[in-house]
């Protein structure tokens, strides 16, 4: 049998980078796509005269929340499973990437609230297949010596996309307004459909043999380890979907940033995250490769990483700004601990029968951090009139996270779905 070593030995085939290239190059445009309506976020509360919409801020916050409605729902209601499950995951995704970009067009032409709120209400629809497809992917195709990488690779281009984003929509928009950014970025996006259609990957797989059939969803939730990941997600996305929605508004508001300073600084701090992710996904299959278990170099990375980001909570009590930005920068390094390898823990607890089935209801329970975030944030600025207790329920929300990873999640190994099967229900 290989050691650890001999396997990581074995480099990933010219195919496997292809679609793993355009995989990252997708989560890096599908995180521009969801978070560019928090960077106009301060555009839109000007009055329709100055070219917004005259909402206030929990009126934005339920905007900003809308995306993760049919995001979560359609994870949790089983129909991304079913989808992955019945149909190629290559063509699911192509599907799924035509219907978020077409819609994310289509918000530069909206003039009300209502609109709006619809176009967020598809994108989520949209969006909602990219992680489970990814994870159905790399559980197929990918070995768990190389899932720390290519699962932090996604996880940096999640971050990069928000940072290029953050950047260019901020400098953009001060000069051209929030339509034309939206407009030309969904039509520009279509331009990927093309090599994926070409390089998409396609056939059983190439590392795994389907001998086993995808368990039924009553087996994962018996999982212990299940029930741990979910709730482990919904906390660390809280913590994530408060960056992604508020950030902009909160050095704006409180830090009375400009918006073409706003832009740079929360670039920078999503480019922190991606780096960290990228850095620790790459140290973390090296370690498993010299030797260490799954179980320690997954735990180690996710428990430590959150536990770290909560240095966020005096990001919003210090005075300087200086310093407050440094603090933001320090959480986002460990943030990006944590967001390197949730995905690779899972992909291995499930493996390939369960992967994309366990992601989807994972990625569901998950995301109902980004219909809690935004608009519980939204509530408590506009009721106190300050963010310090929105940056405080973040950070209680990321500690509560580390807790899951480490006490209600067992071994990473993965379950024996047919010793499952055999057993009397």
């Amino acid at each position: 049998m290989s050691t650890p070593t001999t396997a990581a030995r074995t480099p990933l085939s010219g195919a496997q980078w292809g679609v793993l290239c355009l995989l990252v190059i997708s989560i890096f445009i599908n995180y521009v796509d969801r978070g560019n309506l928090s960077i106009a976020g301060p555009l839109l509360m000007a009055s329709p005269e100055k070219g917004g919409l005259g909402l206030d801020p929990a009126r934005l916050g339920h905007l900003l929340s809308a995306f993760f409605w049919t995001y979560a729902l359609f994870q949790l209601l089983g129909i991304v499973g079913v989808l992955l499950d019945r149909f190629d995951v290559s063509w699911v995704y192509a599907a799924a990437y035509l219907l978020w970009s077409a819609a994310t067009a289509a918000t530069g032409l909206a003039t009300s609230f209502v609109t709006l709120f619809a176009l967020r209400l598809l994108l989520g629809m949209g969006e909602s297949a990219a992680y489970p497809s990814y994870s159905k992917i790399f559980a197929v195709h990918f070995p768990e010596h190389h899932r720390g990488l290519a699962n932090a690779l996604i996880d940096a281009g999640s971050k990069f996309g928000p940072a290029l984003g953050t950047l260019l929509g901020g400098l953009l928009m001060a000069r051209f307004g929030w339509r034309p950014f939206f407009f030309v970025l969904g039509a520009a996006s279509l331009v990927w459909l093309i090599p994926w259609l070409k390089w998409m990957p396609r056939g059983k797989g190439i590392l795994v043999a389907h001998t086993e059939v995808s368990p039924p969803l009553l087996h994962i939730l018996e999982q212990r380890s299940a029930w741990g990941s979910f709730a482990g997600l919904f906390c660390g996305n809280y913590f994530w979907y408060f960056l992604l929605t508020w950030l902009p508004s909160y050095m704006v508001m409180e830090r009375h940033f400009s918006m073409d300073r706003m832009a740079t600084m929360g670039a920078l701090a999503f480019l922190a995250i991606g780096l960290s992710s990228a850095l620790c996904g790459w140290l973390s299959d090296h370690w498993i490769a010299a030797g260490a278990t799954p179980t320690r170099v997954r735990k180690t990375f996710t428990v430590g990483g959150m536990t770290l980001s909560t240095v966020m909570l005096p990001v919003v009590m210090v005075e300087n700004r200086d310093l407050s930005m440094a603090l933001l920068f320090v959480s986002c390094i460990f943030f990006g601990m944590w967001s390197s390898n949730h995905w690779a823990l899972i992909q291995t607890l499930a493996g390939p029968p369960a992967a994309g089935k366990w992601t989807a209801v994972q990625n569901g329970v998950g995301n109902l951090a980004g219909v809690a975030a935004p608009a519980l944030t939204g509530l408590v600025v506009a009721r106190t009139g300050q963010f310090f207790w929105a940056f405080a329920l973040a950070t209680g929300f990321v500690l509560a996270g580390a807790c899951c990873y480490m006490f209600v999640i067992g071994r990473i190994e993965q379950v024996d779905w047919k010793l499952r099967a055999a057993r009397p229900s």
